[in-house]
């Protein structure tokens, strides 16, 4: 299962939050402090019109980066639905929210299938995809786990995948890990934080 999959890096992230919230100058996020994270720093793949992107066109916003599949029955679909609803919770700051989606399947993904199921969710989401190498490098700056889980026939694989979302601040920096199953409202808090400059 997706969920169970938790990586080093976030065992350690989580170690770092636990020091970090004693210390009343720095925001109270309710996910994993990531502030000062030497990853996550790029992102370089094309989206689902066909254009390049990388981590700076999205300065100016609050950014969450989730990676996912678009066949995946559960995760994806659920963090896509609360990024969704997070967006329509901050009424006219929801505009200054970005939600990213990348896929770990680039075999199956094609722009054309990422723009019609993201575009179910919210017509603002980008949907980034990229050669298998591309993918891999991401997932690896990422520090996000990924496998393919054979099925019953070779067109019918899941993938096992870190379950987390990365929110970015306005200046395109790292901030917060948020954890699969917290729900929207942690999101909404955090996100608030980053936009009042936290």
């Amino acid at each position: 299962m997706t969920t169970r999959r938790i990586t080093i890096a976030a065992l350690a992230a989580l170690a770092l939050a636990g020091c970090q919230q004693a210390d009343p100058s720095k925001p109270a996020f309710k996910g994993v402090d990531l502030t000062g994270a030497e990853y996550a720093r790029q992102l370089n793949l094309t989206d689902q019109d066909g254009r390049a992107r990388s981590l700076a066109d999205f300065k100016g916003k609050v950014t969450v980066v989730f990676f996912g599949y678009t066949q995946c029955p559960d995760v994806c679909p659920t963090t896509m639905m609360e990024v969704a609803e997070v967006k329509k919770a901050l009424g006219a700051d929801g505009d200054k929210v970005q939600g990213v989606f990348v896929t770990v399947d680039p075999e199956r993904d094609t722009p054309a299938l990422l723009k019609a199921y993201l575009a179910s969710f919210d017509p603002s989401f980008v949907g980034l995809h990229g050669s298998v190498e591309q993918t891999q490098a991401a997932a690896k700056e990422f520090k996000v786990f990924y496998a393919k889980v054979p099925g019953k026939t070779p067109e019918t694989y899941t993938m096992d995948h870190t379950a987390a979302s990365f929110l970015f601040d306005p200046q395109g920096r790292v901030r917060v890990y948020v954890r699969y199953g917290a729900g929207a409202e942690p999101l909404v808090h955090d996100i608030k934080l980053l936009l009042a400059g936290r």
